[in-house]
């Protein structure tokens, strides 16, 4: 669009007239910042420029940063990065120059967006979400985002949306919820990582995660509370039992010490609940991410122990087993990923005995294909929602929620300082949020801004609670 053709689309010639026109009446002793300000009001927003540049991560790997402009502003949003996990997951765009951060530069992403993303958006209404991301989605022409990069097609959407509830004069959240059809919104439990495990930490315990979620918790900030104290209580347990040296964090922020027992883990996490005070209130959550332990049609929990490994390998009905012992004897409500991503059969058997939510992550990969599939065949009751773009969440949340699954709103490994995701869990209403221990600045920037969330809602602020699975 040429500037002319744009002059011309919004009748701008005239606004500007009435603006001046305005400022005389008002006798206003500063008529720049008048006129300003009027047609600020007078013009609809629309992108004026996308600018990206290459910025690193939690981890130290680099991620895509992008400042998206309008004429109400700039507007910033980052793209968190995780581990691919299969063929049906959006491809991060990465350089793989081995010379250059190990391969893992963004640049190419970055010239997307400031090319051809930057041109296809120029003029667009940054209210209307779902034709951005389309606009992205149609000028990549691939399934899995490949061309322009699912990194570079996130941080844009994100930007976008940003820019859209800048442009509505409403919160980032209100704007989300708008762009679903939501007319309630409730803040989320937040499910704290305590204990990591898995390929996110270099002990020898087999799960990923082990987490803490205050469902009975009275508002947001006292299940922040809960989840701290928990936390640090943990800490004091662990250096008590194996020393200060154990007390080690991972990526995320969990507590690392080198056990290899699951049971022992779950002991830990145990004895800090009973320490607060707080019992029953909180309950665990387990990510077992079994895909990573699984060879062949077999589960090795003692895969990270070099003079153990290929010792004790369990079948899919002795995980099933043990998974329902480990329920009976402690407060679990909810199992992510507990067998491999294509063992649908025994993740099924689980899910029949209808003892816990099972979330699934590796298993669906926010793929709708796969979550209906899910739905279809009874294979589990919640579905772990990492973003490709706005528009594409808003859309398999619904498919969840109709399907009467939980929905929670899940990090990435590698993170950045921006709270988006806060706001999506509020908009979308869904209930579950995972966002990694209540440690760490770009953790705790989530969960933060929920507590900012929370004050500015007031009176009219709900917490999921106890009905963490099905909020709104």
């Amino acid at each position: 669009m040429s500037v002319q053709e744009y002059l011309d689309k919004h009748m701008l010639s005239r606004k500007i007239e009435d603006a001046v026109n305005a400022a005389v009446r008002a006798k206003t002793p500063d008529p720049v910042l008048f006129i300003s300000n009027h047609m600020r009001k007078a013009v609809p927003s629309v992108i004026t420029k996308v600018k990206a540049r290459q910025i690193l991560d939690s981890r130290g790997i680099p991620t895509v940063e992008v400042d998206l402009y309008t004429n109400k502003g700039m507007f910033r949003a980052s793209a968190p990065s995780g581990d691919p996990t299969g063929m049906y997951e959006a491809v991060e765009l990465r350089d793989g120059d081995k010379g250059t951060y190990l391969g893992n530069s963004v640049s190419r992403a970055v010239k997307n967006i400031n090319g051809k993303i930057s041109e296809a958006l120029f003029g667009m209404d940054p209210v209307l979400q779902s034709q951005i991301d389309q606009a992205m989605i149609d000028l990549d022409k691939t399934e899995k985002k490949g061309e322009l990069g699912a990194n570079a097609i996130l941080a844009v959407s994100i930007a976008a949306c940003k820019a859209g509830a800048a442009e509505k004069e409403v919160p980032l959240y209100k704007h989300i919820a708008d762009l679903s059809g939501k007319t309630s919104l409730s803040l989320p439990v937040p499910a704290f990582t305590v204990i990591s495990g898995g390929k996110h930490a270099g002990n020898n315990l087999a799960v990923q995660e082990i987490m803490i979620l205050p469902i009975r918790a009275s508002r947001f900030e006292e299940a922040l509370q809960m989840g701290s104290e928990t936390y640090h209580h943990l800490k004091a347990v662990i250096t008590e039992k194996y020393g200060a040296h154990e007390c080690n964090v991972s990526e995320d922020g969990g507590f690392a010490p080198n056990i290899s027992s699951l049971k022992e883990a779950l002991d830990l996490v145990n004895e800090a609940i009973g320490r607060t005070g707080y019992g029953e209130r909180i309950k665990i959550a387990i990510d077992a991410a079994a895909t990573d332990f699984c060879i062949g049609t077999k589960y090795d929990l003692d895969f990270k122990s070099p003079n153990k490994s290929g010792q004790n390998f369990k079948s899919g009905e002795d995980m099933v087993d043990m998974y329902r012992e480990l329920c009976l004897e402690y407060p679990i409500v909810s199992i992510e990923d507990p067998f491999d991503k294509e063992d649908w059969e025994h993740i099924k058997n689980f899910f029949s005995l209808g003892i816990c939510q099972v979330v699934g992550d590796d298993l669906l990969m926010s793929n709708s294909k796969r979550i209906e599939r899910a739905i279809s065949e009874s294979t589990c009751n919640a579905l772990l929602l990492k973003i490709g773009t706005v528009t594409e969440a808003i859309e398999v949340v619904k498919l969840a929620k109709d399907a009467q699954w939980g929905v929670v709103v899940s990090h990435r490994r590698g993170e950045t300082e921006d709270s988006f995701i806060a706001d999506l869990s509020v908009g979308l209403a869904t209930g579950q949020i995972k966002a990694g221990a209540p440690c760490r600045g770009e953790r705790l920037a989530k969960y933060n801004q929920l507590v900012r969330i929370e004050e500015e809602l007031g009176s009219e602020a709900t917490y999921a609670g106890e009905d963490w699975r099905q909020s709104s």
